[in-house]
């Protein structure tokens, strides 16, 4: 009887009005301290799928901010088969793959530091972090080493997926940890934050947010935002990063970063998460942000019956309470490429002429380039078409500037169209050797959010799923 008791409180507790229904899947959690006093959080859902779950491939999702939480965010409100009012999501990417949800970096959603000196730094460390998690995660669900393995990252979680990517397939050939990556997948993600903020003014100026006066405006800030990346100055292109924020915001009447077409001021790009109007540590671009992602009804659910499910939280611990600290941690890093720290370098005799010192200088030696040029690993890029923050415009723009012999045949591919039943073009993609793009029609930055059955289909494309 008391055994019965405690699995109704864990899986049958009301939430907002209806009953939590348990997934059919199978599910495992756990922690791992990636480094003494720091403790990482994971959450594994085994797919629905008919086909045995070893047959089908494991993705990582790393959600964005940073800060924001994949087993929260991800979870409940993207591509977990549960959302945020409890009831079954009908498109889910669970029922045709396993998905591995991971709070990253440390001290975001219920993973935790034990000390303020441990948050991460820089994409290096979080790179670390992961590749210490993972092998971890391997030794706990050893199957899964021999498994097709594909890293998934939305927004700043691009920017954690490419250095994960690098320093796994590295530990890979070294014998370090035994597993089967096979890709990286990068949606609306803050690769080359300058190229996505010079993207603004004219996405901006062209869908009638802005007047030709305005479009100057901020022009200007976004290339003095460029020049202090040029210098190394992350701090203060952060800085500026966020009075350029402010500024677009005020010309355009409030403009929703992440779907331009959400015009209603009542209503948020995120489905029904409300921001919470108190300062956090005077950052302005938390709140506007991160801060969005992590209250409401989904706040209230994970900080009650999924934390009562899990078991393992510790007492102290808040589901998304240190998620500002960990972006405050990484001002400085924010507004840098994904690089190699100068390590590595590429032949630039098939650089396209007039190639700006700058450009050369920013995508040297990029992660990205590393993974395209030095691995057999797919690269995959997908963009939503109505995003803001990352503007498909600046996403292409850093593609076709990318350091990789095979640019040149890549833009000259012809792109495809992915129709739906529904739909007649929901789609588009361009590939070429291990590189595709895809173009999500209709879709915002949260791109499985806004075009769930669109992004379900580039998704089983990206990572050979047929059937």
């Amino acid at each position: 009887m008391w055994f019965v008791f405690v699995i109704c409180i864990l899986f049958c507790e009301r939430v907002h009005g209806g009953d939590y229904i348990a997934p059919k899947n199978k599910e495992t959690w756990s922690y791992v301290e990636v480094r003494p006093g720091a403790h990482m959080f994971w959450w594994l859902y085994y797919t629905n799928a008919n086909a045995s779950y070893t047959q089908r491939p494991l993705i990582i999702w790393l959600q964005g901010g940073p800060g924001a939480s994949s087993t929260g965010y991800g979870n409940f409100m993207e591509i977990g088969p549960i959302d945020v009012g409890s009831n079954p999501r009908k498109v889910n990417w669970v029922n045709e793959a396993n998905v591995l949800f991971v709070d990253n970096p440390v001290g975001t959603g219920f993973s935790y530091v034990q000390n303020k000196s441990l948050y991460a730094r820089n994409n290096s460390m979080i790179a670390d972090d992961l590749v210490t998690l993972f092998s971890s995660f391997l030794k706990k669900v050893p199957e899964f080493q021999k498994v097709s393995t594909y890293i998934f990252g939305e927004s700043y979680g691009g920017k954690m997926a490419v250095g994960f990517a690098k320093a796994l397939n590295k530990a890979a050939v070294a014998g370090k940890v035994k597993c089967n990556l096979q890709g990286v997948a990068l949606g609306d993600s803050w690769i080359s934050p300058v190229e996505s903020m010079l993207s603004w003014p004219p996405f901006l100026y062209a869908t009638s947010f802005l007047d030709e006066e305005g479009y100057q405006k901020v022009q200007k800030l976004a290339d003095a935002t460029a020049d202090e990346v040029k210098k190394g100055n992350g701090k203060a292109a952060t800085e500026l990063w966020m009075k350029t924020e402010s500024l677009v915001e005020n010309l355009t009447h409030g403009v929703d970063w992440y779907n331009i077409l959400h015009l209603d001021a009542d209503v948020q790009s995120l489905n029904a998460v409300t921001v919470e109007k108190k300062p956090r540590r005077g950052i302005l671009s938390y709140d506007r942000h991160v801060g969005l992602l992590q209250g409401g009804n989904l706040k209230d659910l994970m900080n009650g019956v999924i934390r009562r499910k899990l078991r393992i939280i510790p007492e102290n611990v808040t589901w998304g309470g240190q998620s500002d600290e960990v972006f405050a941690a990484l001002e400085a890093d924010f507004m840098e490429p994904v690089t190699d720290d100068g390590k590595e370098s590429f032949s630039m005799s098939f650089l396209p002429s007039g190639f700006s010192w700058f450009s050369r200088q920013c995508f040297l030696a990029f992660s990205v380039e590393f993974l395209l040029n030095r691995t057999n690993l797919s690269v995959i890029v997908y963009n939503g078409q109505l995003d803001l923050i990352v503007a498909t415009q600046g996403t292409e723009n850093w593609v076709m500037k990318l350091l990789w012999p095979g640019v040149k045949g890549w833009r000259s591919t012809e792109r495809v169209a992915i129709p739906l039943p529904h739909i007649k073009t929901a789609a588009f993609y361009k590939q070429y050797k291990n590189l595709c793009f895809y173009w999500i029609l209709q879709a915002g930055h949260m791109v499985p959010a806004d075009a769930p059955e669109a992004m379900l289909e580039a998704m089983k494309h990206a990572t050979n799923i047929h059937g």
